[in-house]
């Protein structure tokens, strides 16, 4: 009974180190990436639809990002999406494609981003003592309703504290060196 407790506990904790990855991806380090513009949706016949499914979004060196649209008639949704989404530039067309110049960062923009990061760092780790809390109160049911013993109980939740405090650790050595990334010029 505990092990299935174990696990999930282990899986939910996985979950959220996978999405504090993809928080991370959305974050501006000193390269431009595509994964800046993961969160933006586009009006697409109605349904709003991930940027990188209407069209090609490549790029092209370290300050610039081209979006070619499947179709053309997506140009201005594109870029209303893309100026809705605040994401520090504006987008310029020629028609055909977007292309999105990214300025080189200041000193302060990295430190806001890297509070970000941190910021994020910290929901995880909120994300992580919320299972604790989760699999601690099964264990206790499960010691309550008499399936376990009271050291039984004791011992499983000793063990889902090792895997609190392994994820928390993860968690701060992955902003940590997010931090760093973003700081490096």
């Amino acid at each position: 009974m505990t092990q299935e407790i174990f696990n999930n506990t282990k899986a939910h904790m996985d979950k959220s180190i996978d999405s504090l990855k993809r928080d991370f991806l959305t974050l501006r380090s000193g390269k431009v990436s595509v994964n800046i513009l993961d969160n933006i949706k586009v009006d697409y016949y109605g349904t709003p639809t991930p940027l990188n499914q209407v069209g090609s979004v490549i790029a092209q060196d370290a300050t610039t990002i081209i979006i070619t649209p499947w179709e053309k008639t997506l140009l201005k949704d594109i870029e209303r999406s893309i100026q809705e989404a605040n994401i520090g530039v504006n987008p310029n067309s020629d028609g055909e494609t977007i292309k999105l110049f990214f300025p080189p960062m200041t000193q302060e923009q990295r430190k806001e981003i890297a509070k970000d990061a941190k910021a994020m760092g910290e929901k995880a780790k909120i994300a992580i003592r919320n299972i604790r809390q989760d699999s601690n109160n099964q264990i206790k049911k499960l010691e309550k309703d008499k399936n376990i013993t009271e050291d039984e109980s004791k011992k499983a939740q000793d063990t889902i504290q090792k895997y609190t405090d392994e994820y928390v650790k993860k968690i701060e050595d992955m902003t940590k060196n997010k931090e760093e990334e973003v700081m490096k010029v």
